[in-house]
C-alpha cells in the first residue's frame, strides 16, 4: 500500500509515521523540511514541496498515486478545497484531521459519539475543522470524493505538557509555586498518547469501510485535571499546590487561554470508541498518563535548554493566585 503523509513529523503523526513504516507501508512525506525533534522514520520517502504551493506539490508528486493521503496540516477550508483539486482521481483515500473540539461544547450527554452534533461557539480553531468537514462531506456525497474525517482528542508525546505554556506549570511546580487549575479540577478529560493513536489510525488507511465515515480515536485514560496535575508532579518529584479559579475569570485574564478552555478543555469530554474499534478490533490504548508524564518530564530534563517558561502566562499565573488563593 501507499500512501501520502502531508506532513508526518508532528506531535499526532510522527508516531503513525513511524508504526506506517513497520508494518510494511510505502510511506511517502510531503514537506518543507525534517523536524529535529521528531525525526521522520528511515523508508520513509521524503517528498520536498510547500503544500500551500500546489505548483510545487505537483511537481514534486509527478504522476505517483496513492491508495490513501493523510493531510495532518490542514485547518481551514482553503487547505482543503486545494487538496481536494490536487487529490481527486490521484488517491483512493483521503483523510482529514478534524479535531474532537468540533463536538457540541458543552457536550448535552456523555460518552461523545461519532454521532453528536458538532457545534462550538467559544473556539474559531474548532469552528474552522467544523468547515472544513461539511465542505468534505459534500464533496463525498456530491463526487463521490473519497474522504474520511479522524477527530483526536487531546493527543501528546514526551515534548507536550497537557497544560498551556509548554515549561511553565512544571516549572512552578520545581520552584514550589502554585499552579492554576481550571474550575474546581473535578472536570474529566481523555488524554492520548500518540502511540496509541497510531495503533488505531493506521489501520483505517485503505480500509474500504472507513470511506465516506467519521471516527474519533482517543485513549481510554479518563483523568480529572486535579489528577492530572498530580501525575505530573509525581513525576516531577514534588507535590503539586493547586489554586482553582474560574474559566471564565481565566478567560477575562487572558483570552487565549481563556478560549482553549472555555471552547475545549473546561467540559467534560469522555468518548465512546467502539466505533473505529468495529474496523481496528485489536485497538487497545495501553500507555496511561502517569507513564506520559514521566516520559515528558525526562525529555525536558534531558536539555534544559528546552525548559523555556512563557514569561506572560507565568505573570497571569502569579496574578491568578494571588487573586483566588485560598488563606
Amino acid at each position: 500500500m501507499r500512501v501520502l503523509f502531508i506532513g508526518g513529523s508532528g506531535i499526532i503523526s510522527s508516531a503513525s509515521s513511524r508504526l506506517a513504516v513497520e508494518r510494511g507501508i510505502e510511506l511517502y512525506v510531503l514537506n518543507r523540511g525534517s523536524s529535529t525533534q521528531r525525526p521522520l522514520p528511515d523508508g520513509a520517502e521524503v517528498l520536498r514541496a510547500d503544500i500551500r504551493d500546489p505548483q510545487s506539490v505537483r511537481a514534486a508528486l509527478g504522476d505517483l498515486t496513492f491508495d490513501a493521503v493523510v493531510d495532518w496540516v490542514a485547518f481551514t477550508t482553503d487547505h482543503v478545497a486545494a487538496d481536494v483539486e490536487l487529490f481527486e482521481g490521484r488517491t483512493g483515500q483521503y483523510v482529514f484531521i478534524s479535531s474532537a473540539s468540533a463536538y457540541q461544547t458543552p457536550p448535552a450527554r456523555l460518552p461523545v459519539v461519532e454521532s453528536s452534533p458538532l457545534r462550538n461557539p467559544f473556539w474559531q480553531y474548532s469552528r474552522d475543522k467544523i468547515a472544513c468537514e461539511d465542505l468534505l462531506v459534500r464533496a463525498y456525497r456530491e463526487r463521490g470524493f473519497p474522504a474520511t474525517i479522524v477527530r483526536p482528542s487531546h493527543t501528546y508525546d514526551r515534548t507536550l505538557v497537557p497544560f498551556d505554556g509548554g515549561w511553565t506549570v512544571p516549572g512552578r511546580m520545581r520552584q514550589g509555586k502554585e499552579i492554576v487549575v481550571h474550575g474546581d479540577g473535578t472536570s474529566l478529560w481523555t488524554l492520548t498518547h500518540h502511540e496509541d493513536f497510531a495503533k488505531a489510525f493506521v489501520p483505517l488507511l485503505g480500509h474500504p469501510r472507513a470511506v465516506g465515515d467519521v471516527f474519533h480515536i482517543t485513549g481510554d485514560d479518563v483523568l480529572t485535571w486535579n489528577q492530572i496535575a498530580e501525575h505530573l508532579a509525581a513525576a516531577l518529584g514534588v507535590e503539586a499546590r493547586i489554586v482553582h479559579v474560574p474559566s471564565d475569570a481565566i478567560a477575562a485574564a487572558d483570552p487565549d487561554w481563556g478560549a482553549g478552555l472555555l471552547g475545549d478543555k473546561a467540559h467534560s469530554m469522555v468518548f465512546d470508541n467502539s466505533k473505529v474499534r468495529e474496523l481496528v478490533p485489536d485497538y487497545v490504548a495501553t500507555i496511561p498518563f502517569h507513564q506520559g508524564a514521566r516520559e515528558i518530564v525526562a525529555w525536558f530534563d534531558a536539555d534544559p535548554a528546552r525548559q523555556v517558561a512563557d514569561e506572560h502566562l507565568d505573570k497571569v499565573m502569579d496574578d491568578l493566585v494571588a487573586r483566588w488563593r485560598v488563606s
